[in-house]
């Protein structure tokens, strides 16, 4: 079980509705994006919550910070309900919860500089003096890998990359506990999500964040999420350590993501578990366990009853009947992760990195992006 001191941000039976249609007659058409979800993430671990397109992922991110309000439920922030606050307070609370927009393109102001982005939240929140801001603008920029001149220039002037950067940046200005990333590399080229990702996991480290990262594709979060969450159709089915998940899942949605990820290496060959169809109309969701229509291991029981989410003995949770005798298959076979040999080079490009930072922190070499 979790010490309830270790959490720093939970919800219990949390709900959005979203109306599609009013009739003239009848009740109202609803769309339940989230449904249910209960959810636990401890202070310091870096939590993903992955699922297909359409899910209800991004919409449980956005709630999480009160961009979207719930239906149902609560969000307790460092044990504090949350759920109703509003002006100063729900103001407040946002220093301590900042969001990483999925697309960089749209996410910053065109008509403003990279300054005044960065400057905008500090302001917001009365941090400060105009002296003092703009010193925290340059050393946010430094703290992301640009240059503090950049400060002055507009964001049609940089690269995706360097635009994620920036939205980095800006939620970092007041300071936060917990940072929420809505799929923040799914916009990029695979050559800049590397990158990315590793600055996020370098300012966790040295700034002590909470980090939440929604992404659909598990392939990105495999070697940077401590406990992974698993949505479909609105609701987790399964939750449990990163290494875990991927080597012994216990739901066979989790199975199904698993088995898309590439095999990276010469002559590695794993059996495809194809989901036939696709997911159900979440205005209309079948009955029982939602994944049965796609499931090859349903039954019955699964057509009728809705499984509940339970804890295991080794710690996951899951929401199948079948889960204590089904034997699924994870990424083990493929020896997931680097190889010794590789975790070497990388341990030794990181010291090299941080010898030249250290000596010289405003070097253009550190700034050039693949």
């Amino acid at each position: 079980m979790m010490d309830g001191r270790d959490l720093i941000l939970e919800t219990r039976a949390l709900r959005r509705r979203f109306v599609t249609r009013k009739p003239l007659f009848g009740p109202p058409v609803e769309v339940r994006a989230v449904d249910g979800i209960d959810l636990r993430v401890r202070r310091g671990e870096t939590f993903a919550i992955v699922g297909e397109s359409g899910c209800g992922k991004s919409t449980l991110a956005r709630m999480l910070v009160r961009l979207i309000d719930p239906s149902e439920g609560a969000i307790r922030f460092e044990n504090r309900d949350i759920t109703r606050l509003e002006g100063a307070e729900l103001r407040e609370m946002r220093r301590h919860l900042q969001f990483i927009f999925q697309d960089p393109f749209a996410s910053l102001n065109p008509r403003m500089t990279v300054g005044a982005l960065l400057e905008e939240p500090l302001r917001a929140h009365g941090i400060g003096t105009p002296e003092e801001r703009r010193a925290r603008v340059a050393e946010l920029l430094g703290r992301v890998g640009l240059l503090p001149q950049h400060a002055s220039r507009y964001p049609h002037e940089f690269s995706g990359g360097q635009r994620q950067r920036i939205g980095i940046a800006r939620a970092l200005a007041v300071s936060p506990k917990v940072l929420i990333g809505d799929e923040p590399v799914s916009a990029l080229d695979v050559s800049i999500q590397a990158q990315v990702v590793n600055l996020l996991q370098d300012l966790k480290e040295e700034f002590a964040l909470t980090l939440i990262i929604i992404a659909h594709d598990l392939a990105v979060i495999r070697h940077m999420a401590d406990r992974v969450g698993v949505m479909y159709l609105g609701q987790l089915v399964e939750v449990a350590p990163a290494d875990q998940l991927f080597t012994r899942p216990r739901h066979p949605y989790t199975e199904a993501l698993l088995s898309a990820i590439p095999v990276p290496r010469v002559g590695a060959k794993r059996a495809a578990r194809a989901l036939e169809g696709d997911p159900p109309n979440p205005i209309d969701p079948p009955s029982g366990c939602r994944f049965h229509p796609r499931c090859p291991y349903a039954t019955e029981l699964c057509r009728t009853t809705v499984p509940e989410l339970a804890i295991g003995a080794d710690g996951a949770s899951v929401a199948c009947h079948r889960a204590q005798e089904l034997t699924l298959e994870g990424l083990a076979a493929e020896g997931g992760g680097r190889s010794p040999d590789a975790e070497k080079r990388f341990a030794l490009y990181r010291a090299r990195r941080s010898e030249r930072e250290g000596a010289n922190p405003s070097s253009p070499s550190q700034l050039t992006e693949i």
